[in-house]
């Protein structure tokens, strides 16, 4: 469809529905008619003039001009376009410059009869300097930087520029877009813009690139420098200059899209709009999570019912099968009575194929034996292959055999009872729950019980840390965890913990013997066993052996040695055996206080 046909049929909607439809269409249609005509109108303002429509303007006070002060006077002025300024293509300046010579060269003037001073040419020299600033396109730019008839005029943020946007900020923006390095510009548009214009002309304007310079107010002229040096020094001065004005320029730019930016009553309406979206979709996600939870609430009422559907389903079937099976079970019942009557029925008819009275009873008792141990089937079986059987004697035969197996079956689950019962008594007297069985010794025992003292329970894998404990200390190696349990429970309360706790006394009591002796004075005997054997321990030493070893516990790396290390003059085999002692006797002083009963 082309834009013509696309067009008549809107037209054509909107005279077929006069109503609100109709209406709405229309105004559309004219809003877009009136931004079309001032797009176009605004370009022609701001764009170039033919050259058939260009018109020259006379600079009334072109011959009081001073040469002296041509950097002040409007170039565009003193050519004749005072109105086209910096629209004039270059051919424009070029044909209005050659007018004014035709018209002000100081030979046209005298052949016309005009008597000229030695110095009538003044003015003509800022003519020729107006062409030389605007022909060129460098100079020109310069010039057009500090345009005498451009305003840096930065509308207020106020209540009467929010009221009078459009017609405030248009003309100001139309007016600064001239500086712009990219050609497509956006306009500002209108009230029926939409937000994505708005954007577009907003994120084009923050990030504004300007040509604008401003080497034509330079203040040192490089021309007159005597040296390289004097040359480069102007230079640096001027870049200054120019950066500051640079600066100031950007800062004006931002601050008049800032003003705009505050002042559009599309980004308010924009704003106000997105406010009310946000309550919206906060709104629709409460009724969202309302209405999530209601359905929840209701899934897991509706999921209560079918619960209480299927348990009361479960439990109808549930007393269906055991209905069922007590009627099945109740039918093999009768079926196996049955079956059993067959069989005794016909074991009676053939006197139990014994001649006997004493055979007959003996045979009586196995077959009210065989029909309470064989099952349903095997007695069908059974029955079946004696009415299949040719004769009496084969059914006699078959009977027999049957009787022989289940005698066999009985012979075997009695052994097996046998040697589980003989297997369980061996390990009761042992204690060990199977494996080669080994013999607890006195040491053994000994072992056992320090090691059941050493390793308390609560004790990760306790037995099995009990039991390489006893590995490690004992002469008898390979002792499971198994068999420590089994025999540390027969050991609780036995004479040989009684044993043990006794001889650990009577140590104890030979050692405090020992003690007091020395305290009372030493003999020859006791000193010959000072100098031979071990040395005794100070009190000192006995007191930084106790820190060292609350300073140091067991989880410390390379404990003894730190320990010997703290006691001073100690070997660490020493301290190990002091240990030792001390807690042999904190032992017998408990087997003491607590004696074990008998």
């Amino acid at each position: 469809m082309s834009r013509s046909k696309y067009k008549n049929w809107i037209v054509a909607i909107s005279y077929g529905y006069p109503g609100v439809v109709g209406n709405f269409i229309n105004q559309y249609l004219i809003r877009k008619r009136v931004r079309l005509r001032r797009i176009v109108e605004k370009q022609k303002a701001l764009g170039r003039i033919k050259d058939e429509d260009l018109v020259l303007v006379e600079y009334p006070d072109i011959k009081s001009l001073d040469p002296k002060h041509w950097k002040d006077q409007d170039h565009y002025a003193v050519l004749g376009l005072p109105k086209l300024r910096h629209r004039s293509t270059p051919e424009q300046i070029k044909f209005a410059y050659r007018k004014m010579v035709l018209k002000h060269h100081p030979d046209k003037r005298r052949r016309a009869g005009e008597k000229l001073g030695r110095d009538a040419d003044d003015y003509f020299t800022c003519i020729t300097r107006a062409y030389e600033i605007l022909g060129s396109l460098e100079s020109r730019r310069s010039y057009d930087s500090i345009d005498p008839n451009f305003e840096d005029y930065i509308p207020p943020n106020n209540k009467s520029s929010r009221e009078n946007f459009f017609k405030v900020y248009g003309d100001v923006f139309e007016q600064n877009m001239r500086w712009s390095l990219d050609p497509d510009v956006p306009f500002l548009g209108d009230k029926w813009s939409t937000i994505e214009e708005v954007d577009t002309f907003y994120n084009f304007w923050y990030n504004f690139n300007s040509w604008r310079e401003y080497s034509y107010l330079d203040e040192e002229n490089k021309e007159k420098a005597e040296d390289a040096y004097e040359r480069r020094w102007m230079e640096k001065q001027n870049r200054a200059a120019r950066a500051t004005r640079k600066k100031e320029e950007n800062q004006r730019i931002r601050q008049l899209v800032d003003n705009a930016y505050a002042c559009d009553p599309r980004v308010k309406q924009y704003k106000e709009d997105e406010k009310k979206k946000k309550e919206m979709e906060k709104n629709a996600r409460a009724n969202a999570i309302k209405k999530a939870n209601e359905e929840k609430l209701a899934a897991e009422a509706e999921k209560q019912k079918k619960l209480k559907d299927e348990e009361r389903k479960l439990e109808e079937e549930r007393v269906r099968k055991q209905t069922e099976a007590k009627k099945e079970k109740e039918r093999e019942k009768k079926m196996l009575k049955k079956e059993r009557q067959k069989l005794k029925g016909y074991c009676k008819n053939q006197n139990f194929f014994r001649d006997s009275e004493k055979e007959r009873l003996n045979m009586m008792e196995q077959i009210d034996h065989l029909c309470v141990e064989v099952n349903l089937i095997s007695l069908q079986e059974l029955n079946k292959s004696i009415s299949d059987a040719e004769s009496t004697e084969s059914a006699k035969n078959i009977i027999e055999q049957k009787l022989h197996q289940l005698r066999q079956q009985v012979q075997q689950e009695k052994q097996k009872h046998l040697e589980a019962a003989s297997k369980s008594k061996i390990n009761a007297v042992n204690g060990s729950s199977g494996g080669k069985e080994k013999a607890w010794s006195y040491s053994d025992i000994k072992v056992l019980i320090k090691a059941v003292n050493l390793f308390p329970a609560g004790t990760n894998d306790r037995w099995e840390v009990v039991a390489n404990y006893i590995n490690t200390h004992s002469s008898m190696k390979g002792r499971s965890g198994k068999e420590c349990l089994a025999r540390a429970k027969n050991l609780k309360e036995s004479e040989l913990k009684a044993e043990v706790n006794q001889k650990a006394f009577e140590k104890f009591q030979e050692k405090h013997l020992n003690e007091a002796g020395k305290k009372n004075g030493t003999t020859d005997s006791d000193i010959t066993k000072r100098l031979d054997g071990p040395r005794p321990w100070t009190g000192e030493e006995q007191k930084r052996l106790e820190q060292a070893l609350k300073t140091y516990p067991s989880s410390t790396p390379q404990r003894w040695d730190r320990i010997s290390e703290a006691v001073m003059e100690r070997t660490k085999k020493e301290c190990m055996i002091r240990y030792k002692e001390l807690v042999e006797m904190v032992k017998a002083k408990k087997a003491i206080n607590k004696p074990s009963k008998t």
